[in-house]
């Protein structure tokens, strides 16, 4: 209902005969009303909120409630957890997982170029450094729990409670990371208000509808087809043996984390690094939805993958790999096929592999999925440089297969 004083207000700008005008300027004010009962909470624990609660709001994901819950638990030297929430009165409406970071400026670029800012970082570490405060997650796309009746007021509530957390934690950059375009509505009136909309690194995905491995090779040209078994055959040369499981024992975990580290150590455009007690945690918090994929040669662990599934999908998060057996029996084809047997035996329907590789990810027929970086430097006298950084760092500016699928998107 409208409280009285609005009620007369009404009366006296419309008769009683201008029934649509009443209702429409009724629903407009109780709007209003509305956004005046909007208060914002930020929490530093995910488990200060019920997953009861969050999941009625957070889209069906596997980083849900019990992932972030993960990452709270982990123990990262990179990144301090926050979540923003929306409340209508006591009705939670919004919900947006953030953290802290100092974002390094070289993040993009790769090669000599890297080799030469990470020298300079042997001297000035904070030299390319900035702290931002980013709305997602460290290592995927970006989601928010949103209730669509009131989204646009929601992500406004979501946006001025982070510039307040921004300017209290004295970081210079609030951004949201790696939103897909079904978000677009939502930041539009943002470009307005200072921020700036980035290319981020796709994502890529590829639709299952196979019925085995073999119906899969024939979608491929004829010479990736004949590369496919050719690798595959030089692989069937030696006895790999392998396993899936849900959990790690301590020995596996201690063989796997360092596979781990060695593929952080070979990647130039790397973001986060994950600590060892997260591979043990998620399998605690997500029995069902973990899945470690496992290979061994004579008994030494020499592949491994780790994935969440959910709702019909596989994400593939971390591959590590023994590198000198990997390239002698292209482990990556290997466990390329394996999982994707293990999907179609197990009715899996969508297969996600991340950013980055993008060159092998194509010749499998996968497809890039673009999302976007939402950037805003609070200090408006540094806003020209992030425009030129922006120019400078393109992701596509140093890696030739993101190139190319850009050109090919215009």
């Amino acid at each position: 209902m409208l409280f009285s004083d609005e009620a007369i207000f009404l009366k006296d700008c419309f008769t009683l005969r201008d029934r649509n005008d009443w209702k429409i300027a009724k629903m407009k004010i109780s709007r209003q009303f509305k956004k005046s009962r909007l208060r914002t909470r930020v929490i530093k624990k995910i488990e200060e909120v019920s997953a009861e609660e969050w999941n009625k709001i957070f889209p069906r994901v596997p980083e849900g409630y019990y992932f972030l819950k993960t990452l709270d638990e982990s123990n990262f030297d990179q990144f301090s957890f926050y979540y923003v929430l929306v409340y209508e009165r006591k009705q939670l409406i919004g919900a947006a997982p953030c953290f802290t970071v100092n974002y390094s400026l070289d993040t993009s670029i790769n090669g000599p170029l890297r080799q030469f800012s990470n020298a300079i970082k042997i001297i000035f570490p904070d030299l390319f450094s900035i702290k931002a405060l980013v709305c997602g997650i460290p290592m995927g796309q970006g989601q928010m729990g949103i209730l669509a009746e009131f989204s646009s007021v929601i992500m406004g509530a979501i946006e001025q409670r982070m510039e307040s957390l921004a300017r209290k934690i004295h970081a210079p950059i609030i951004a949201f990371k790696d939103f897909d375009g079904s978000y677009e509505k939502l930041f539009t009136p943002m470009l307005k208000n200072g921020f700036l909309k980035i290319d981020s690194l796709p994502m890529t995905r590829m639709g299952l509808d196979f019925s085995n491995f073999e119906e899969y090779l024939k979608s491929l040209s004829s010479s990736s087809r004949y590369d496919f078994r050719r690798k595959l055959k030089k692989a069937s040369n030696v006895k790999i043996e392998s396993n899936t499981v849900n959990a790690l024992d301590e020995k596996t975990l201690n063989e796997v984390y360092d596979l781990y580290l060695q593929a952080v150590e070979t990647h130039d455009m790397g973001f986060e690094i994950v600590p060892r007690d997260f591979f043990r945690l998620i399998s605690k918090n997500m029995p069902q939805e973990t899945k470690f994929f496992l290979w061994r040669l004579n008994g030494k662990l020499i592949a491994f993958v780790f994935c969440l599934v959910s709702e019909g999908v596989l994400l593939d998060y971390y591959l590590g790999l023994d590198y000198t057996p990997a390239h002698e029996y292209h482990l990556y084809f290997v466990k390329f096929k394996e999982v994707m047997d293990w999907c179609i035996s197990h009715g899996i329907k969508t297969y996600e592999m991340g950013a980055t590789g993008y060159e092998p990810k194509r010749r499998l027929k996968f497809d890039f999925v673009p999302v976007y970086l939402y950037v805003k430097v609070r200090y408006k006298i540094m806003r020209p440089c992030i425009k030129l950084l922006r120019v400078l760092l393109k992701f596509e500016n140093f890696d030739p297969e993101l190139k190319r699928w850009k050109k090919s998107q215009k």
